[in-house]
């Protein structure tokens, strides 16, 4: 028996057995992680029902509550006795509920503990209302009645339709507003700010002539005239916009009248439908990813976040790529293999492994306020003391990043360029093609599918770097994209949002915990999507490389 062990052991197959088992709990561990993400943040999207109860707060006094049930959970009854809260049970651990009640602008908390043993009664009325805003979370209550400028135009069932018509009427409008203040009146004042920046590059070169004076002077009147025709018509919205209110009743009996400008949606959740909730659920899955974010980014979408991860990794791939290829190009088919060589190669590999916020400081101190300051000097000087490059931005993020991710396109490009037959080299220069001619039309496009690997690689890990970014480029809430409709079109001196910075900034600096909680999940889950695709793109151009190639690299 020991025998028939040790011959076991001698043919491999232990180890082969051990390894199917470290790759398989693996994958099962990936796939409970991504499923727990799934279900937490996805579940922050489906319609809960909102839940009227009578609570016993103290012996004698019970009040009325209104809530959805986010969580529950089960804690020692000694637990919440000394936190001086009455508690209606004997048993040793009891059962409470978190209830998103709501109504942060009248009770100043929208989220609330509340004891089962406590509720005396639960019911579940079709008629109450869940208003989304876009200031103070949602308001949730009884619609009392629809207003027009303090007049009263519906109450009771009536005045369901009546504040649904008007809502999409307030909405139409917003996107109006919206447009002229973000798109339109952003245009003008990109403009003014550009023909400013013209008017001083002038003066700093004493070439600002009358003639070219007047030109900027004619310029500005234009914009300045196109703002007025802008504010006048913005003023007409504001003034449609703010006629119509609604008034509702809220838990503890009090009434509040909102706006509808400050509305964003109205639904009655216990009197929705399986379609209605399932079309409901999709359609706040589609705000959270094309929109963009309110309430200290705890609402709304994370279209910006998306945007500027995409807009990052892709810039990184333009800088690291070639950057990365020439080195590994350099050090496999040009230097002299020797102890120099050997220790560039040992300081590649020892680069992977530096921590990332160093190069985030290197990226500060090098990139933003060395040669972003000397850029600014040298081409910038009429936006001075204002920095143009010398700030952090999305250019000196992606340069920072590229840096970082260098040594994993040098390291999987060098493999590549290992692994193509001496022969293939051989038979093109006996062909007479040149050195250079070989390396470009033979070897490379052989060794292309190792390129791609390093690519996957880097953009695998940079599209997850959180740390440097926070020192050269990301911040918390970006006004303007990178990319936009006032030339030249691309701006890489702009800050941006990131998905990674994103998920720290809701997990750990939100006022708001509570309602932060499921979108780190739901955000988490999209920077995985995210990757995926950039790594699943990358992969496709990979795979097509490699068997358009494969038969050359039989022979």
């Amino acid at each position: 028996m020991t025998t028939g062990i040790k011959k076991w052991f001698e043919s491999g197959s232990p180890w082969v057995w051990l390894t199917a088992a470290a790759v398989s709990t693996s994958v099962i561990m990936v796939a409970g992680l991504l499923l727990l993400i799934s279900v937490n943040g996805l579940n922050h999207f489906w319609p809960k029902p909102i839940m009227e109860v009578d609570y016993l707060k103290a012996p004698g006094e019970v009040i009325r509550v209104f809530g959805m049930v986010r969580e529950s959970e089960e804690v020692p009854r000694s637990r919440i006795e000394e936190s001086g809260l009455f508690v209606d049970s004997e048993e040793e651990r009891v059962t409470r509920h978190l209830l998103k009640i709501g109504n942060r602008d009248a009770q100043g908390f929208d989220f609330g503990w509340f004891l089962d043993s406590n509720i005396r009664d639960r019911r579940y009325p079709e008629n109450l209302m869940a208003l989304e805003r876009r200031e103070w979370g949602d308001l949730i209550g009884y619609l009392k009645n629809v207003k027009q400028q303090d007049r009263i135009v519906a109450t009771g069932e009536a005045a369901v339709p009546e504040l649904e018509k008007r809502l999409k009427r307030a909405l139409e409008l917003f996107a109006q507003i919206r447009e002229i203040e973000k798109d339109d009146i952003g245009s003008v004042n990109y403009a003014l700010e550009r023909l400013r920046l013209q008017e001083r590059k002038l003066e700093l070169k004493d070439a600002l002539t009358p003639a070219r004076k007047d030109v900027i002077a004619r310029d500005r009147a234009a914009q300045d005239k196109r703002y007025e025709k802008l504010r006048v018509r913005l003023s007409e919205l504001y003034e449609q916009i703010n006629r119509d209110s609604l008034t509702a009743e809220i838990m503890d009996g009090r009434e509040l009248e909102v706006p509808l400008a400050k509305a964003v949606r109205v639904y009655w959740p216990n009197a929705l439908s399986w379609p209605q909730r399932v079309g409901f659920f999709l359609e706040k899955t589609w705000e959270f990813v094309a929109d963009e974010p309110r309430e200290a980014n705890t609402e709304g979408g994370i279209f910006p976040a998306i945007f500027g991860t995409v807009m990052m990794v892709i810039v990184m791939s333009i800088f690291v790529t070639p950057a990365g290829v020439i080195a590994a190009v350099y050090l496999r088919e040009y230097a002299k293999q020797g102890p120099i060589t050997r220790l560039v190669r040992i300081a590649v590999n020892n680069l992977a492994g530096v921590p990332s916020i160093v190069y985030g400081v290197f990226g500060l101190g090098f990139f933003v306020y060395f040669l972003g300051g000397n850029l600014d000097q040298l081409f910038f000087p009429e936006a001075l003391p204002a920095p143009t490059f010398g700030t952090p931005g999305i250019f000196w993020a992606a340069l920072t990043l590229a840096l970082l991710t260098m040594p994993v396109v040098i390291v999987a490009t060098e493999e590549g360029l290992a692994r193509i037959p001496s022969s293939i080299r051989e038979g093109s220069l006996a062909l007479g093609a040149t050195k250079v001619e070989t390396l470009w039309r033979t070897v490379l496009p052989m060794a292309s599918p190792a390129m791609m690997t390093g690519l996957i690689l880097a953009i695998a890990r940079a599209a997850g770097e959180v740390a440097p970014l926070m020192l050269v480029g990301v911040v918390k809430l970006a006004p303007s994209l990178p990319l936009d409709g006032n030339a030249p079109f691309i701006h890489l001196e702009r800050k941006f949002m990131h998905l990674g910075f994103h998920i720290y900034d809701v997990g750990f600096q939100s006022p708001n915990v509570e309602a932060a909680r499921p979108l780190v999940y739901a955000t988490s889950l999209l920077l995985v999507l995210v990757i995926v695709v950039l790594n699943l793109a990358a992969i496709g151009i990979r795979n097509h490389l490699r068997e358009k190639y494969r038969a050359l690299e039989g022979g």
